[in-house]
């Protein structure tokens, strides 16, 4: 059951890669530049897209999974730190999906108060939404480094909500992992149909979707109307 908006601003949370900016090119150029320092082999764009999610610490035991290097803890602290130098610069191939800026900011002259939930650390995300201009909209933002607990645990989420000054809000994302998320939080939640998602729709929680970022603006409107109704 959804928690209702009962006071405070409307608020609407978003998650960051696969759901405004489709990251997945960065991180597996990074990733196979850390395979490729080993000696190891390459892993596809569509396993490094597979990977994203969790935080970059999953990504890379997926990775080493994924070419055969075991769990050991040492290693993956030793590579996730030559991934991380390789990760941490100005983003070089990554884009904002489109129609993102003109949404975020219609949603602003809406009076929408804004935050971040992601799973990603704090310094790449500080660098990617300066990159973009993404920074200006967002009064509120968990990264991975802002709490001990990560999505799909619901702490980040109800952190940012709080944070905006809101009792609820609308958190929108494109995964399955975003999905859990928001059902843990008890929070409504909008897919975008366009991101990093594996599992059918039928199978994840959600309470609106969109694969057309010029679509979000009149589904925030049409939820808040119902709520406030």
């Amino acid at each position: 059951m959804t928690a209702p908006l009962t006071a405070g601003p409307k608020a609407v949370v978003f998650d960051l890669d696969g759901t405004l900016i489709d990251s997945a090119p960065d991180l597996h150029l990074a990733a196979n530049l850390v395979l490729r320092d080993e000696g190891l082999p390459e892993i596809s764009f569509e396993q490094a897209r597979s990977f994203i999610g969790k935080g970059a610490g999953v990504l890379i035991s997926r990775v080493m999974e994924a070419v055969g290097l075991g769990e050991d803890p040492k290693e993956h602290a030793r590579l996730l730190a030559k991934f991380m130098a390789h990760y941490e610069g100005e983003p070089a191939n990554t884009l904002v999906y489109p129609g993102v800026m003109d949404a975020l900011a219609r949603l602003e002259t809406m009076g929408c108060a804004m935050g971040l939930c992601t799973n990603k650390p704090g310094e790449p995300t500080r660098i990617a939404l300066e990159h973009f201009g993404l920074d200006r909209f967002f009064a509120a933002t968990a990264t991975a480094d802002t709490l001990p607990q990560r999505k799909p645990d619901p702490a980040p989420l109800h952190h940012v909500v709080r944070a905006l000054g809101a009792d609820s809000a609308l958190y929108v994302g494109d995964s399955e992992v975003d999905a859990e998320t928001a059902q843990r939080a008890g929070l409504p939640f909008a897919l975008y149909t366009e991101g990093y998602r594996k599992t059918p729709l039928a199978e994840l929680y959600h309470s609106y979707t969109f694969d057309h970022w010029d679509e979000l603006p009149e589904i925030v409107s049409r939820h808040f109307a119902r709520v406030e109704a």
